[in-house]
């Protein structure tokens, strides 16, 4: 019983033989309640932090040794004002990380800090958090993928999975890479392209977004 309901009648309903009363722990449903396998609620930021979040950095999620590092274009304005990477309600990431293989879970952005026990981390290739990722200038892209390759040799993770193809082709100069493992390296580690998972990708489902994750689960298990 919730607060400012009245106590139902408690007569007892008779119920027929072939159909049993279902178990009651004693609540009524709540459907606004989630569900536990499903992700918490998000915080909402408000416009004026978005606002505020702009050009704001938020901390790598690295360490020395992990399987696979991913790599974002760059924060946006709602990772910046949360701390959490791929934050946006309606980005992919996470869903697609999950059907990918890589965590046993659904996990919720909040949980990231989990992900370097999997032998997982999130660094992107530009620091800076924008609205947009085509608000980034080709000069910071290039820049940026120079910074990576620093980052990679420096943490010297076995695959780098860069999540997005048009920050990869100009990043590092290579205008016809597709996506999938690339033929050169990243420092010692191999290199992979993925998919953009923002919600503005419409080339792109869950499903398909999380088959290309599972490929390269496939390649880092091999």
């Amino acid at each position: 019983m919730t607060a400012g309901q009245s106590p139902r009648d408690q007569r007892v309903t008779p119920t027929s033989p072939s159909r049993p009363a279902p178990a009651t722990d004693g609540r009524s449903p709540n459907p606004s309640r989630p569900r536990p396998e499903e992700p918490r609620p998000y915080p909402r930021p408000s416009r004026e932090e978005l606002a505020a979040a702009a050009d704001k950095t938020i901390p790598d999620l690295i360490a020395v040794g992990l399987g696979v590092l991913f790599v974002g274009i760059n924060p946006g304005l709602w990772s910046a004002a949360t701390g959490w990477h791929f934050a946006r309600p309606g980005n992919r990431f996470w869903p697609a990380l999950h059907r990918g293989g890589f965590t046993p879970r659904l996990l919720h952005p909040s949980e990231q800090d989990q992900l370097p026990a999997l032998g997982l981390g999130i660094t992107n290739m530009v620091a800076r958090a924008s609205a947009r990722a085509d608000e980034l200038t080709a000069v910071e892209l290039v820049d940026g993928a120079r910074q990576l390759t620093d980052k990679v040799a420096r943490y010297r993770p076995r695959w780098v999975a860069v999540v997005g193809v048009t920050a990869y082709r100009i990043g590092f100069a290579r205008p016809k890479a597709g996506f999938g493992p690339q033929p050169e390296q990243l420092a010692d580690a191999r290199l992979w392209v993925l998919p953009n998972p923002s919600g503005l990708n419409a080339h792109y489902t869950p499903q398909t977004l999380g088959a290309a994750f599972a490929e390269l689960h496939a390649a880092t298990i091999e």
